[in-house]
């Protein structure tokens, strides 16, 4: 039996961001495939992390710049690893390296934090982003271990191309995976327009994009309320602070729900979602909830990056100023026709690019064929080698230090 390790960021939380979902389709996955799976982080438990035991997945807690973690991983002996997200592959990878170099290393970047990174700064600054932002020391460790990884997954088809055509990295180093969706188990009728009411937006309190987004459907919202009256503006997430729960304000129909048991049941119950999202990378999990459950969705050039064709209807209305967003979430909540066709886009974007069985079986190939070629395939990326030989040692050396300078301090 194949034996896979995840190397966790943190434990998965499938009901808190789309990072902990695309992590557990990815898992459920690899166990379809009969393989032994054990996922492994230093990462403290959370309350809203997911049991991975009553999923038939092993745990395991590690811990950073300590030698046991190679007595652990040279007991287990991997034949794949994953990285979640490049700070684990940064920190364990040496040791993997060590103790089990023939092992098939994947990262899964989730999304491309030196892109978030570069265009934070920029909005922050009030001003485009710029190939400097881009080009940060952030963006040479994060690049770095994509070279070192043979196999680097990516959320975006945005960030292939980006990675492809301004990193220059080989595209037999990447694989592009999206979320991975059970189509048949969703609801092919939701509620009708006129069940329905109110707006919602939904998203983790402490991803600094969604807050961003909440400060922004401050001055959004008003707008909206002037024209309908009657609606009100739902905001839920996870882990919300105090200078969120204090924008509560009922009077003027801004809620601040928090944590919401059961995304999609939420995201039913409303009639337009709103992603007024300014910067970051990958692909929002919020918006494929809203074309699951047949919410239209009013958002950004930014917030449906990578996540359709040029070419392709948009399931709602993609708008970049105030103004504009502010007339397609009026349109669209009262125009029953333009909603029922903005449904119709959604369910067409969800076939055509979400589909769990086709981007599963797409993703297990590649592993095979990486797997059976693992030697060449690593020959040919001389780079990577190169950065492991070099940029590995460094890191080596400091988490050595670390380990022996706790030692002395017990």
């Amino acid at each position: 039996m194949k034996k896979i390790l995840i190397i966790g960021y943190v434990w998965p939380e499938p009901n808190s961001s789309a990072a902990g979902s695309h992590m557990m389709s990815i898992l459920r996955l690899f166990k379809k495939q009969n393989w032994q799976v054990e996922f492994s982080t230093p990462a403290q438990t959370s309350e809203h992390a997911i049991n991975l035991e009553n999923e038939g997945i092993s745990t395991q807690s590690i811990t950073l710049n300590c030698d046991s973690f190679d007595t652990y991983i040279k007991n287990y002996a991997p034949d794949i690893v994953l990285f979640d997200r490049f700070m684990m592959e940064e920190q364990f990878g040496w040791r993997v390296e060590k103790n089990c170099p023939e092992a098939l290393k994947i990262l899964d970047t989730e999304d491309l934090q030196c892109l978030r990174h570069a265009r934070h700064q920029a909005h922050k600054a009030n001003r485009p982003m710029t190939q400097k932002d881009l080009y940060s020391d952030l963006a040479k460790r994060e690049i770095a271990s994509i070279l070192r990884s043979d196999i680097s997954l990516i959320i975006s088809s945005y960030e292939m191309e980006l990675l492809e055509k301004t990193f220059h990295i080989n595209s037999s180093l990447l694989h592009h995976l999206p979320f991975m969706l059970n189509l048949s188990e969703f609801p092919k009728k939701t509620k009708t327009f006129n069940q329905r009411q109110h707006f919602i937006s939904i998203g983790n309190f402490r991803h600094a994009p969604n807050w961003d987004m909440v400060l922004y459907l401050q001055k959004i919202w008003p707008h909206i309320r002037k024209a309908l009256p009657q609606a009100q503006l739902h905001i839920y997430g996870a882990y919300p602070p105090p200078k969120a729960t204090a924008l509560h304000n009922p009077k003027t129909g801004f809620h601040i729900k928090g944590w919401a048991e059961d995304a999609l049941t939420v995201m039913e119950d409303t009639r337009i979602c709103l992603a007024p999202i300014r910067f970051g990378a990958g692909i929002k999990g919020k918006l494929l909830d809203a074309m699951i459950v047949q919410t239209p969705s009013i958002t950004t050039s930014l917030g449906s990056e990578g996540m359709h064709k040029k070419d392709e209807p948009w399931a709602g209305v993609i708008a970049d100023e105030i103004e504009t967003f502010v007339q397609a979430a009026i349109k669209l909540y009262s125009d029953e026709d333009a909603w029922h066709q903005a449904q119709k886009h959604g369910t067409t974007l969800l076939h055509a690019h979400y589909d769990e069985k086709f981007l599963g079986e797409s993703f297990i190939k590649k592993i095979k064929e990486v797997e059976e070629n693992l030697e060449a395939h690593r020959l040919h990326n001389f780079t990577g080698a190169m950065l492991k030989h070099h940029s590995m040692m460094s890191t080596k050396y400091m988490s050595q230090w670390i380990a022996e300078k706790n030692k002395d301090k017990t």
